[in-house]
C-alpha cells in the first residue's frame, strides 16, 4: 500500500486548478458556491487557509492552535488565486513528505490530532469538495480521478460505507450528492484514527486503507519489528474490512497498531471483535510479534484499551476468550485486571457463541 502523501495533494491541486483556470474572467465573487454560504472567491480563499493551517501545525507538531490568520488581497485577480492555492498547496504537500512517521498535531475532530496522512487526505479532501462547490456555482464539469476521491473515503470516512463509485460516495457523505436506497446526508464529519497512549507504546487506530492492505498480505503504512505483523493481526484486519464494507464499523471499535515510542516500530495488533452489544459488553483480542513477547507491551496495552473502553457509557464489561492451554496469554489479561469467568459465565457464553469448551472467558467490569 502507498500511503496517501503529498504527491496527492499536488495531484489534486492540478486536478482543480485545471478546470477553475477556465473560468478565471469569470465573477467568482458574486456567484454562490454550490450549496455552500460562500462565493465561489470565499470558497477559493478558504482552500488557502485550510492549507496554510495544515502545513503550519504539521511542520512543528503543534498540539495548541497556531494564532495567525491567512488572507488573499481581496483584490487579487482569480488567476492570482489559483497561483497561491498552488503555492500553499505546494507547501502541505512538503510538509507531509518531511514530516515523521508518527507526528501527530491538533486538528479538533473527532479524537482531537492527525497524523501525515490524515494532514494530506484532509488537504486532499478540501480541494475535491471545494473545486465541486465552485464549479457546480460556475457551471463547469469536474470529476477528480477515483482514486483520490477513493483515497478521502478510506483515510477520513470509515465510518461510511462504501458506495458503487467513490466521487459520489464522497459527495453523498458531505452532503452534496444523493445515493440511491440512502437518506440524504445533512451534517458530517470527517474522522482521524483514534490513538491511544500508553506508557512505552501508542495503539494507533488502523483505517480501512491500512487494514485493506494488511488483508491483502502488506504492511498497512506500518514499519514492523522483524516478523511483524502476526497473523492475527491480518484476521482482524479482515473483519475489519467486511464490517467497514458493510457499513456497521465503528472505527474506535477497530483494531489498532501497537507502536513503541523508542522506535516508532509496530509490535502487534489489538482491537475489538465488533462495537458493545446491548447490555455493554464487547470483546478484546490481540497478538505480538515474537520479538516483542514477555517484556510487559501486551499487558501495558491492554489495560490502556480496556480503560479507555470501561470509560465511555456504552462499554460496562470488557471481555477474552482464550484458550486453556495458552498461559502467557492468561497471565496478559490477569495482570491487565481481568478475572475468570464463573463457570456458569463461561457455559453461557459458550452456548452463545458455539464456542470450544476449552476456551476460557476473562472479565473486566466498570
Amino acid at each position: 500500500m502507498r500511503p496517501i502523501n503529498g504527491d496527492d495533494v499536488i495531484a489534486a491541486v492540478e486536478g482543480s486548478t485545471a478546470v477553475l483556470g477556465t473560468a478565471v474572467e469569470r465573477d467568482w465573487k458574486g456567484v454562490r458556491a454550490g450549496r455552500l454560504e460562500w462565493s465561489c472567491r470565499e470558497t477559493a480563499d478558504h482552500i488557502v487557509t485550510a492549507f496554510m493551517g495544515y502545513a503550519s501545525r504539521l511542520a512543528v507538531g503543534a498540539q495548541d492552535w497556531l494564532l495567525f490568520d491567512v488572507t488573499v488581497d481581496e483584490d487579487a485577480h482569480n488567476a492570482a488565486v489559483l497561483d497561491v492555492i498552488r503555492s500553499t498547496g505546494a507547501l502541505l504537500a512538503a510538509v507531509v513528505r518531511t514530516t515523521p512517521r508518527g507526528v501527530r498535531a491538533v486538528h479538533p475532530y473527532p479524537f482531537g490530532s492527525a497524523d501525515r496522512e490524515g494532514f494530506a487526505a484532509m488537504g486532499v479532501a478540501e480541494v475535491l469538495l471545494h473545486t465541486h462547490d465552485i464549479a457546480e456555482g460556475l457551471g463547469l464539469a469536474y470529476e477528480p480521478a477515483e482514486e483520490l476521491a477513493e483515497a478521502v473515503l478510506t483515510w477520513l470516512f470509515p465510518h461510511v460505507q462504501p458506495g458503487p463509485a467513490p466521487w459520489p460516495t464522497l459527495l453523498w457523505a458531505t452532503g452534496r450528492g444523493e445515493l440511491p436506497g440512502r437518506a440524504p446526508v445533512t451534517e458530517w464529519r470527517w474522522q482521524n484514527n483514534l490513538v491511544i497512549p500508553a506508557e512505552r507504546l501508542a495503539l494507533v487506530g488502523v483505517r480501512p486503507a491500512a487494514a485493506r492492505d494488511l488483508r491483502l498480505g502488506g504492511d498497512g503504512g506500518f514499519e514492523w519489528l522483524e516478523g511483524g505483523p502476526f497473523e492475527g493481526t491480518r484476521v482482524a484486519s479482515t473483519y475489519m474490512m467486511k464490517a467497514y464494507e458493510s457499513g456497521v464499523h465503528r472505527p474506535e471499535f477497530g483494531v489498532f497498531a501497537l507502536v513503541r515510542h523508542e522506535d516508532g516500530r509496530a509490535i502487534g495488533g489489538m482491537g475489538f471483535h465488533g462495537v458493545p452489544d446491548e447490555e455493554g459488553r464487547v470483546e478484546v483480542g490481540y497478538d505480538l510479534v515474537e520479538g516483542a513477547r514477555g517484556q510487559g507491551y501486551a499487558t501495558e496495552a491492554l489495560r490502556m484499551l480496556t480503560e479507555w473502553a470501561l470509560a465511555r457509557d456504552d462499554v460496562d464489561t470488557v471481555f477474552a476468550t482464550i484458550e486453556g492451554d495458552n498461559l502467557p496469554s492468561q497471565r496478559v489479561v490477569s495482570r491487565a485486571g481481568f478475572t475468570r469467568a464463573t463457570v456458569e459465565e463461561e457455559r453461557a457464553a459458550q452456548e452463545e457463541n458455539g464456542a470450544d469448551s476449552d476456551l476460557q472467558l476473562h472479565i473486566r467490569r466498570r
